[in-house]
């Protein structure tokens, strides 16, 4: 896209944005540029959820977790620990761990490295990681888990993931053995984007949708 015709469309999209952001210096930007706008605009959307209709979201999501884990066959689930609005799945993960499923929760050890995983169970202490996310204390076992519960800021129709941009999950599915990869996220998180060539998409996206 030109850079004349760039400015000219967000100018009609939205003016005051068109003044003050440059125009993306090549496709891969004005790509990085859109989910960057995407990111901000389902974050501010999931913030805004109220108390019940987010409940009632978890809940539904919760139980297509239990759904999909068990018509899968997974024995070994990673789940994650909410944060900045992700779907809660305490509820789930309780009954995960009463049907003999073993957890684990993701780990950040450097910043540009792969997660690990370590072991948990619901009630089991954590503590903060690298990034500052409650993680498993470190005499936890570190495990390999069968598949990943991975939440999203948004997805698309192909099953690509929007995530925060750190790429910690795009660096942990490109190692192999890749694990099964779920993922998470309200329904309105549904959104138009390209995917880049680091992406992988998930197996399936689990929603609070009928």
């Amino acid at each position: 896209m030109q850079a004349s015709s760039y400015r000219l469309m967000k100018q009609i999209m939205n003016p005051s944005i068109a003044r003050d952001t440059p125009a993306p210096s090549s496709e891969t930007a004005s790509l990085v540029l859109h989910k960057q706008q995407l990111r901000t605009a389902l974050l501010a959307r999931r913030k805004a959820l109220d108390v019940q209709e987010r409940e009632l979201a978890d809940a539904r999501i919760g139980q297509r977790v239990l759904e999909w884990t068990m018509r899968a066959g997974v024995s070994s689930l990673a789940v994650y620990q909410p944060i900045r609005g992700e779907p809660d799945l305490a509820a789930a993960y309780n009954a995960l761990a009463a049907r003999g499923v073993h957890l684990c929760l993701p780990v950040v050890v450097e910043k540009d490295a792969p997660l690990l995983f370590r072991a948990w169970q619901p009630g089991d202490a954590l503590q903060k990681d690298a990034l500052g996310t409650l993680a498993p204390l470190p005499s936890a076992p570190e495990i390999r888990p069968q598949a990943l519960l991975i939440p999203c800021v948004g997805f698309n129709a192909a099953g690509f993931r929007l995530g925060y941009g750190g790429g910690f999950y795009d660096r942990t599915l490109a190692g192999l053995p890749r694990p099964r990869a779920v993922g998470v996220c309200y329904r309105f998180g549904l959104a138009a984007f390209e995917a880049q060539a680091h992406d992988v998409p998930m197996e399936a996206i689990l929603t609070d949708a009928d």
